[in-house]
């Protein structure tokens, strides 16, 4: 996991914020934050929790992953979806709010996925631990038999 970046993260913040034509003010009601705090991160002073990412995030309409990205929490995986977020956020032909409207379909597809993964993931590893533990207690109990 990368080291958080709280600099260029802040700059990010302030960037999507003004895009978005949002005041600081704004912005920090959306989110449930803290007006100094805000400022506080987009200035690169603070360190936001995950939590406080997804909440502005959320507000902001963008996807809380991108953020983790840009704090360094979560790695960028090898340019999967770059292209289609650059083609929709380009395309001339849809209004901001369709444009948003697709990335978080988009984004919740990934994070449906994510979670099946994930899921699929633990279940292997407790099924590896399970095995793991069930070897070793026949190896105990062989030990222990050897010793009789």
């Amino acid at each position: 996991m990368a080291s958080l970046n709280v600099g260029s993260l802040g700059e990010y913040i302030r960037d999507q914020r003004r895009n978005a034509q949002f005041s600081l003010r704004q912005l920090a009601e959306a989110a449930g934050v803290s007006n100094p705090y805000l400022s506080q991160i987009e200035r690169g002073l603070r360190k936001p929790s995950a939590e406080i990412l997804q909440q502005i995030a959320k507000a902001l309409r963008i996807s809380a992953e991108t953020l983790y990205i840009q704090a360094g929490i979560l790695e960028e995986r090898r340019g999967e979806g770059l292209e289609l977020r650059a083609a929709i956020l380009a395309d001339p032909l849809i209004n901001e709010q369709q444009k948003q409207a697709l990335l978080a379909v988009y984004d919740a597809f990934l994070k449906e996925n994510f979670r099946e993964h994930a899921s699929e993931h633990a279940s292997e590893r407790a099924t590896e631990k399970a095995t793991g533990e069930a070897t070793e207690n026949l190896r105990d109990a062989g030990a222990a038999a050897d010793v009789d």
